[in-house]
Parts: structure tokens; C-alpha cells; sequence
């Protein structure tokens, strides 16, 4: 690991434990002084993080070279298909449709697939144009950084990380209740009893936690063996999903299509609005930035390649589902399972089991890799400590990062029930979707930054609608989802006022410091020569 410079470097281990230089190197935290010296100056520092913007090429070069060693390239344009693939298709499609069906859209369900589908397209294709002209880990946290501001690249990183930290617990449960069925066992089966922690908290899931620890240790030890890992995975999941929808159609019924939308068009629009979290993911596979051999090529093929073959699997399933059973008698819970013991294939709901913990197998991988990739380009930042920026110079992995937030996981996995971690869900990935968007006309009209390599089609349309369908599905969630969101934003602001500003104010001036040294240095040694 590299030594640390006074608010510019990166974490070093000394000896056998970790030291406040590993976590609070910076200038104004080397005493309370320096400290209380600092948080007088807290409306001068964050005046100046909230006006100035970073660079393109500073988050290419001068922030990522803070993590010293760098992560391998290693990736192509198929490995980033399959990413997308398996960061997105996981459960959902095996839950949402059926609440989507039976009481929203009828076999109308096809076309809220289809709209959802559309609108994360747009996104894809917004985040396509800065993940070309920006390969960085940060993904989203690096566009809005060079675009928006430090603050507001903060504030979504850092709502988008607590989504991925609860999404990727609830995955790790689900992962045991789709064991257990395999097993023809009751989920609570494979968890222990605590009697003395509270009622949600109780059972307590060391499977979830042994998949986690073990996903951890894939995506720590080689990027490249991931993505192997993640292809064949997910080239199993849609054979198996082929297997549904061939058997599926052998059942099918034309005459429940008849009814087509019972609900009307508010009906299929409350679907979509609901279907659209069976898309995201996407945005993980963007902090893969720095591990693709050739982005300009590679990204666009990835990332929107992978996100339309899961808007034709999505809405094919959605049709065969519909077809075999009327819309009113499929089975919110469990769809698919349900509808396949209908028409006399009970045995199919194995299948589809073992489908679903394939799925989530690859989104819990996919979850981890880009959490850490997140959370390594904030510590390089120091908005976050910088021990988190590390790299591995052996496997080219940001092994700190991905085992802190593996433990982080695996702590909520093991002791929270599904039902809370559902509740916890949030509405951050449509609020960082909608900044990117309007990062992106930012950059075209406002900073008048036309794409060199690779840019999305009608600008400013396409990221404006984008921003007005997150906007309308915004519309359709509950209050209490807001108010989770205002109480973690204020959190991260707390948090950013009295650390995360004055470690990030000193990196930058440090940083600064060292260009300007660097092109002296340049002066003289074109006059010397």
C-alpha cells in the first residue's frame, strides 16, 4: 500500500493494525486545533466546494493515481454485456411482475414493461456518453463531481451506496428463502431463533452472510475471474429462462389477452412506475471503468446492449405469464411458481427457484463490485477515508473497499428481515438518475463540452425526458419514502460539514499545490533546455 501524503495520497497499514492517519490524514485533522481552526473557516470551504467543479482530466489522472497502483484492463465489451445483465435481472422479475398484473395493468402488464424499459434506456444512454469520456470508478460520483459540484456528487454517492447496501442484504435473505425452497424447506428453517433481539431483527441468516463472504472473496481476488464467473451464470439464467418461456407457452391461452387492459391507462402507468426498480443495477456496471480495454467501443456495446436484451426478456415473461393464467388469479407472491402448478408443471417451480438464486447470485456480485468501485473513487477524494482508495497491487482489486462494504452487508443481512429492508428502499436511484441527466445538459449547453468519442443522440430531449418520467415515477411514491430519504441526506450532510468538507478542501488544495509545482517545473525545464 502507498504511504500517505499530508491530505493528497492514499491509507498505509503500518504494523499489524490501522492508525487515525489511515482514516483522518489531512491537515485539519492533525489536532483539535487544526480541527477547530478548520470549522471556523466551514462557510468559507463550503462556499468554495460548492463553486468549483472538477476536471475531466483530473479525475482521470490526478484522483485516480491516488490509489498509487492501478486496476487491471482486463474487461471487454461481452464481459460488460453479461455485467449488466446479471447486475439487473435478479428476483424482480420473478416478484414484481405478479403485484404488477393482478392488480394494475392485466396482460397490460406488457406494455408497463415496455414503458419502464424505454425510460431506463434513456438513462443508460445519459450515463453511456459520461462513462465514455469519463472510464473512472466513480461512475455517477465522478460525472456529477466534474458537472454539479462536490456536494451534490456527495449527497447522491452517498444515498446510492446506502440503496446498494440494503438492496444487497435483501438479496442475500432472499437468497436463503429461494435455498430453501430448493430444499422443500420453510426459509426460517436455516435461520436461528433470537429471542431476546426485537421482532424483525430476530432471525438471525448465517447463509446470507456465507454468500456475501463469499462473493466478497471473488470479487477481491480477480476482476477478470468475476466476470467469468458472472458469464457463465448468466448465460445459465437465460437458458433457464428460455426453459419458462417455451414451457410456459405450450400452456398458454390466447383468450386471457382479451381483457388486455383492465385497469386503463392509469393502471399501466402505476405498473410501469413500479416495474421501473426491475431495471436498475445498470449503474454499477459504469464503476467498471477503469478495468475496460477499449471504453469507447466497449461501454455503449455494454451497457445499452445489455439493458435492451433485458427490456425483451422482461416483457416476453410478461406475456408468457399472462398467457398461461387470467390476470386476476396470478399470484402476487410468487407468480411464475404458482402459474406453472396451474397448468399441471408443479415440478417447474424448482426451475424457476433455482432461476431466481442464479439471479441473485450475479446481482449480489455485481452489488459488491460496484459498491467498492464507489466508495474507492470517494476515498480518493477524501470525502471518505482514503484508506478506502487502495488498490492491490497483486490482484488490481480495491480489496479494502470491497471488504468494508462486505461487512456491511453482511451485518444488516444477517440480523434484518425482508420486510424492513423493503421498506428501506428508497427513491435515491431515481434522484442520481435525474442529476445525471441534467449533468448532461450541464455539459452540452452550459459548459458547451461537446462528446469527443462517443455522445447520446437528441440532446437536450432525451435527458430531459429522462428527468420527466423520474420525475412522474417519483410522483407514485409514498410519503414515508421521501422522509427516508430527507433523514439519510441529512445525515450525509452532517457528516460532510463536520469531516467530509475539510478532508476533501484540504485533498483538493494539496492537489493543487502539486499541478502547479508540476508545471513550474515544466517552465523550467523548457528554458534549461
Amino acid at each position: 500500500m502507498g504511504s500517505t501524503s499530508e491530505g493528497g495520497g492514499v491509507a498505509r497499514k503500518r504494523g499489524c493494525g490501522w492508525t487515525k492517519e489511515d482514516f483522518l490524514p489531512e491537515e485539519s485533522f492533525q489536532s483539535w486545533g487544526t480541527y477547530v481552526k478548520a470549522l471556523g473557516n466551514t462557510t468559507a470551504r463550503l462556499k468554495d466546494r460548492l463553486l468549483t467543479r472538477s476536471l475531466d482530466e483530473v479525475e482521470l489522472h490526478a484522483v485516480r493515481d491516488r490509489s498509487k497502483n492501478e486496476m487491471k484492463k482486463t474487461l471487454n465489451w461481452w464481459d460488460l454485456l453479461w455485467f449488466g445483465i446479471g447486475a439487473v435481472m435478479g428476483s424482480g422479475i420473478f416478484v414484481l411482475t405478479g403485484e404488477a398484473a393482478n392488480e394494475y395493468a392485466g396482460p397490460a402488464v406488457v406494455l408497463s414493461y415496455f414503458i419502464s424499459g424505454v425510460s431506463a434506456i434513456l438513462s443508460v444512454l445519459c450515463y453511456t456518453e459520461f462513462a465514455v469520456e469519463l472510464p473512472v470508478a466513480g461512475g455517477s460520483f465522478a460525472y456529477l463531481r466534474v458537472e454539479l459540484g462536490d456536494l451534490v456528487a456527495y449527497v447522491a454517492a452517498g444515498n446510492i451506496l446506502f440503496e446498494y447496501v440494503v438492496a444487497g442484504a435483501g438479496v442475500a435473505r432472499s437468497w436463503t428463502s429461494y435455498f430453501a425452497t430448493l430444499c422443500n424447506h420453510n426459509p426460517n428453517d436455516f435461520r436461528f431463533y433470537a429471542s431476546s433481539l426485537a421482532e424483525d431483527y430476530n432471525r438471525l441468516d448465517p447463509i446470507a452472510v456465507a454468500v456475501s463472504i463469499v462473493v466478497c472473496v471473488l470479487a477481491s481476488l480477480s476482476m477478470k475471474g468475476s466476470s467469468r464467473f458472472n458469464s457463465i451464470a448468466s448465460i445459465v439464467h437465460m437458458v433457464i429462462i428460455a426453459f419458462m418461456l417455451v414451457a410456459g407457452l405450450t400452456k398458454a391461452d390466447s383468450a386471457n389477452f382479451k381483457d388486455f387492459a383492465p385497469f386503463g391507462l392509469r393502471g399501466i402507468l402505476k405498473a410501469s412506475s413500479m416495474l421501473f426498480f426491475a431495471y436498475v443495477g445498470f449503474d454499477g456496471t459504469t464503476t467498471l471503468g477503469e478495468e475496460i480495454k477499449k471504453p469507447a467501443r466497449d461501454i455503449p456495446i455494454g451497457l445499452i446492449g445489455s439493458m435492451s436484451l433485458v427490456m425483451i426478456v422482461y416483457c416476453l415473461l410478461a406475456a408468457t405469464l399472462v398467457l398461461m393464467q387470467p390476470y386476476a388469479q396470478i399470484d402476487v407472491d410468487a407468480p411464475y411458481s404458482v402459474a406453472f402448478s396451474a397448468v399441471g408443471m408443479d415440478w417447474a417451480k424448482y426451475i424457476v427457484a433455482f432461476g431466481a438464486l442464479k439471479g441473485m447470485t450475479t446481482v449480489l456480485l455485481a452489488n459488491i463490485i460496484g459498491q467498492a468501485r464507489y466508495f474507492t473513487h470517494i476515498g480518493r477524494t477524501h470525502m471518505a477515508p482514503p484508506f478506502l482508495a487502495t488498490i492491490n497491487k497483486k490482484t488490481g482489486t480495491p480489496v479494502n473497499a470491497t471488504v468494508f462494504m462486505t461487512i456491511a452487508n453482511s451485518v444488516i443481512a444477517f440480523f434484518t428481515s425482508l420486510d424492513v429492508l423493503a421498506n428501506l428502499l428508497s427513491i435515491s436511484t431515481l434522484f442520481i438518475f435525474s442529476l445525471v441527466a441534467l449533468a448532461l445538459l450541464v455539459r452540452r449547453y452550459y459548459q458547451g463540452r461537446k462528446p469527443k468519442i462517443w455522445g447520446a443522440p437528441i440532446v437536450p430531449w432525451l435527458p430531459s425526458a429522462s428527468i420527466a418520467i423520474n420525475v412522474f415515477i417519483l410522483g407514485s411514491m409514498d410519503g414515508s419514502s421521501f422522509a427516508r430519504f430527507a433523514v439519510w441526506t441529512g445525515i450525509l450532510l452532517v457528516y460532510y460539514l463536520f469531516v467530509g468538507l475539510h478532508a476533501s478542501y484540504d485533498a483538493a488544495k494539496v492537489a493543487q499545490k502539486e499541478v502547479q509545482v508540476s508545471q513550474a517545473t515544466s517552465v523550467e525545464a523548457g528554458i534549461a533546455s
